[in-house]
């Protein structure tokens, strides 16, 4: 089955390490502004959603949103979350880790598109 977003094993082990520090996290993919344009990681909650917000699917078992605006710009195109060395968004938990995570991603085939609007 084709998934809207997928991790690497990096980003499962920073995922996991993140919710035996901070309990249930949860993802949300920023659009700009101060953080860029990084997937952002909350304590479960912390972040309050609104409406507008997609859920993409879960990564490490922990849900991951993206605004509805943005999802019509990624919508074609897988989001593969990995980890970096360096400092990310200020409000990001894995920041204090010396880590960050970051967005890859891939233009889905027309069978995986195909397969995720049915």
């Amino acid at each position: 089955m084709t998934e809207r977003v997928i991790a690497t094993e990096a980003a499962l082990e920073l995922i996991d390490l993140l919710k035996e520090r901070h309990g249930a996290i949860m993802f949300h993919q920023s659009g700009g502004c101060c953080d860029g344009s990084s997937p952002m990681c909350y304590a479960q909650g912390d972040l309050l959603l609104g409406t507008q917000d997609v859920l993409l699917g879960e990564i490490g078992g922990s849900p991951f949103y993206m605004h509805k605006s943005q999802f019509e710009y990624w919508k074609h195109t897988q989001l593969i979350i990995d980890v970096v060395q360096g400092r990310g968004g200020m409000f990001s938990l894995e920041g204090v880790e010396g880590k960050r995570f970051l967005t890859r991603s891939r233009a889905f085939t027309a069978e995986e598109l195909q397969e995720l609007s049915n």
